[in-house]
């Protein structure tokens, strides 16, 4: 338990702070991508404004004559691109190109003197994948581009985006890279202090299951003494209803002691158990018919379901114990009138055994975990008018463990409770 618990503790830790570092992480990432599309965005609506070029720009060289303007028809404003966040610099930054098509996507033009990497043919492309796409706007391999009507047609204009998206690639394996050295940092410091980290809930744990053990031998030697004495008493002076009280209260305290060991020792040793082939269907048959007999006298109806020839290998006591706790307890949880089913079955590589009983109140979903607690009981007044004190499902359960199966209850419809049992073959 203590194992698992340190495992759950390294996990849940682990988990946390994968979250955390994805939500940070993954929201730089994201940010940094979409300050990269909106930008190229922004240009390319200043390109579609100004059929696939900058405005032009008009500005006096030093020594007093006029500077080759980029190409273009419309005056050039400065306001414009800083209004966008853009400097002066941009269009000399840019790299883009242009393709002008006809109503029938037909190439009427292409413009790639901005552009060093594509030539008109590659161009006229890209244009006609674009036009086929049905895409007014988006990426291209690294191009963004966007496709808007003018006079004379639909000019699709593709914006170079390659050291951008390079830009975000590198800080996205970057991060990832870093964030796999930071988890593995904590997965070591984790795994070298968790111990110590656990240790005061170990030692409360060990302490526990010795004085349970401890505590069960010292009980059981009066628990005899009394029944002996009980018993004597019983043959020099005859029966009386306090010896008869005596007896049967010192047998349910032996039983209980008998129960908290077994389970001490299941936990605290986890015993080896002897695992021999036997005959599953004939002891599963064998124990249902001996609850029969009681399930008619409480006029009850127990069927059962088992396949002849299903061999199993395990402890096959335990097994017994098993399936006789999982019949006594839908006995006791049952109605008068009610049904009882038992099933087994072979799977692909597991025995399942399904023990079925109608309930005289619903069970709700959040108990059904707990029904395989310690001294938890389904009847909550705690009658004794059913017996035992709420262990035997618990002790299903380690049975179950030991013999690495899994072990879960269900509601299948209302007033009606399942146990299935998988035990792996």
């Amino acid at each position: 338990m203590i194992k698992k618990l340190r495992l759950k503790f390294i996990a849940a830790s682990m988990l946390s702070l994968t979250l955390v570092l994805l939500v940070i992480l993954g929201g730089i990432n994201w940010m940094s991508y979409r300050k990269t599309v909106s930008d190229a965005d922004a240009i390319l609506s200043v390109l579609a404004a100004n059929q696939g070029m900058f405005p032009q720009r008009m500005l006096p060289e030093n020594d007093g004559t006029p500077r080759k303007a980029l190409p273009g028809n419309a005056p050039f404003d400065d306001g414009m691109l800083r209004k966008r966040g853009f400097s002066a610099e941009t269009p000399y930054e840019s790299r883009f190109f242009s393709v002008l098509m006809d109503e029938a996507g037909r190439v009427i033009s292409a413009d790639t003197g901005m552009i060093a990497a594509v030539d008109r043919a590659t161009a006229e492309a890209y244009a006609l994948e674009v036009w086929q796409s049905g895409r007014d706007s988006g990426f291209w391999e690294d191009y963004r581009f966007v496709r808007g009507k003018e006079e004379g047609g639909v000019r699709v204009i593709f914006l170079d985006c390659g050291r951008g998206l390079s830009s975000v690639r590198a800080m996205l394996l970057a991060s990832a890279a870093v964030s796999l050295l930071g988890l593995s940092a904590v997965l070591a410091l984790l795994m070298a202090f968790s111990s110590r980290i656990v240790k005061p809930v170990a030692e409360s744990y060990e302490k526990q299951k010795r004085f349970i053990t401890d505590a069960g031998h010292e009980i059981k030697t009066p628990l005899t003494i009394i029944g002996a004495d009980a018993d004597l008493i019983e043959a020099e002076w005859g029966e009386s209803e306090w010896l008869t009280d005596i007896k049967r209260q010192t047998k349910r305290l032996t039983r209980l002691t008998n129960d908290l060991i077994y389970l001490s020792r299941m936990d605290e040793e986890q015993p080896q158990l002897p695992c021999i082939e036997f005959p599953l269907s004939d002891v599963t048959e064998e124990i249902v018919q001996s609850f029969q007999g009681p399930a008619r006298a409480q006029k009850k109806e127990l069927t059962m379901k088992i396949p002849p020839m299903l061999s199993f290998t395990g402890d096959e006591k335990a097994i017994r114990q098993l399936v006789s706790i999982l019949l006594d307890n839908a006995m006791k949880y049952s109605p008068e009138g009610g049904t009882i089913s038992v099933e087994l079955e072979k799977e692909s590589r597991a025995v399942k055994l399904t023990v079925s009983n109608t309930t005289a109140q619903p069970v709700e979903k959040e108990e059904l975990s707990r029904l395989f607690d310690r001294f938890y009981r389904a009847d909550q007044s705690r009658s004794s008018a059913t017996g035992g004190y709420g262990l035997g499902l618990a002790i299903a359960r380690s049975i179950v463990a030991a013999h690495r199966g899994k072990i879960r209850a269900d509601c299948p419809r209302e007033r009606f409770l399942s146990i299935f049992v998988t035990l792996p073959v």
